[in-house]
């Protein structure tokens, strides 16, 4: 028994809609049932075994199931028609089954590949938190891949042309049998194109770019942030014999600032304030990233952690209007050097002290007699 002679879904006796799962039960109920090992000197199981193996290694890959619902036993006959692309005509078929369903990734393509685009370029900038709040201009200088002056491009030595690949004839791609199925891959010889250079041009060695320095000017825009890329369009690698080029992408890293931390829009700074102030009030004056001072009004009784809020102090949204806001921490700073005069009027303040100054210290105190019992 041949598994070319029936069904491979009447060999492993499942319907044409079962799943991968109930395909994989079937075969290793029939497999143990017809193995040699329990049949031994048993042609007929022998050659049944086989039949069923080779129905399972064909269903049980989505790919060739694929094809072999379409196509049936078809799908991996070879040299039905003869003929097709390029020096490997006699896997022709196979390849323009594979076309059919799978698309150019398992079958001829649509011949030549074509134009390779030249690869995007990653450029690091870092500046400082000034000139993400303006913005700036700045010129960088990269080594790029740029399109060859000699040839223009083309790879070839000016005056002379191509010629059709001998290895693809001209069709870019070639064919190689692996089992049942046929791979196409890009002509070595001519990397895909179908065609290669009579003359290299001397200067790129046919590769139609050169590497050399290039100066840019990039623009920053204001609000910037660490993460905000940049593209500049077209300034990225040369393609290789005159294909478009990528795309040159700044990736900003804006560096820490000594008296702000930064939150989106929203700067961040922390201020020590002297215990008088902080139980009179008071006021500081800060200024922020565009040079305007802002006052701070400090109110009596502030304690430390306690933030307080500037609008439109911040940093300005990206691409869009307003500025974030700028929130002050208070650090209260209890003086460690103490002049004679200073702790006498400390001292007297201490005696006048009733508890009802520091609300939040009593209310400690006395939870703490309320739970370990006086």
């Amino acid at each position: 028994m041949s598994a070319t002679d029936i069904d491979y879904y009447e060999l492993l006796e499942v319907s044409r809609d079962a799943d991968a799962r109930a395909i994989k039960s079937s075969y290793r109920k029939l497999a143990m049932k017809y193995h040699p090992d329990r049949n031994p000197g048993d042609a007929e199981c022998e050659a049944k075994f086989k039949a069923i193996s080779q129905a399972y290694d064909c269903l049980k890959d989505p790919q060739k199931r694929a094809a072999y619902d379409r196509f049936g036993h078809a799908a991996f006959q070879q040299g039905a028609s003869g003929g097709g692309h390029g020096p490997q005509g006699d896997f022709g078929d196979i390849g323009d089954i594979f076309e059919t369903i799978f698309g150019s990734a398992f079958g001829g393509g649509g011949g030549r590949q074509q134009p390779r685009r030249g690869a995007d370029l990653r450029y690091d900038m870092e500046i400082g938190l000034e000139d993400a709040f303006h913005g700036k201009s700045t010129e960088i200088e990269i080594e790029v891949s740029l399109s060859c002056e000699t040839c223009g491009g083309s790879g070839a030595t000016p005056g002379t042309s191509t010629r059709g690949c001998n290895l693809c004839n001209g069709y870019g791609k070639v064919r190689a049998k692996q089992g049942f199925f046929v791979v196409e891959r890009p002509c070595p010889t001519c990397n895909g194109r179908g065609e290669v250079l009579v003359d290299p041009c001397n200067a790129c060695s046919g590769e139609g770019r050169v590497d050399r320095p290039q100066e840019l000017e990039v623009e920053i825009p204001a609000g910037v942030d660490t993460g905000t890329r940049i593209r500049l369009s077209g300034k990225g690698e040369a393609g290789p014999r005159g294909a478009p080029p990528g795309d040159l992408y700044i990736f900003v890293h804006v560096k820490p600032h000594a008296v702000f931390q930064r939150d989106g829009t929203t700067l961040v700074t922390r201020i020590p304030i002297s215990f008088t102030t902080a139980a009179l009030g008071g006021s500081v004056d800060i200024p922020d990233l565009s040079g305007e001072t802002n006052t701070i009004e400090i109110p009596p009784g502030i304690q430390s952690g306690k933030q307080l809020r500037k609008r439109g102090a911040g940093m300005p949204v990206l691409q869009g209007r307003g500025r974030g806001d700028m929130v002050v921490e208070i650090a209260v700073e209890t003086p460690t050097r103490l002049s004679k005069a200073q702790r006498e009027i400390l001292e007297q303040f201490r005696e006048t002290e009733t508890g009802d100054e520091c609300p939040e210290s009593r209310g400690f105190f006395e939870k703490l007699k309320e739970a370990f019992g006086g």
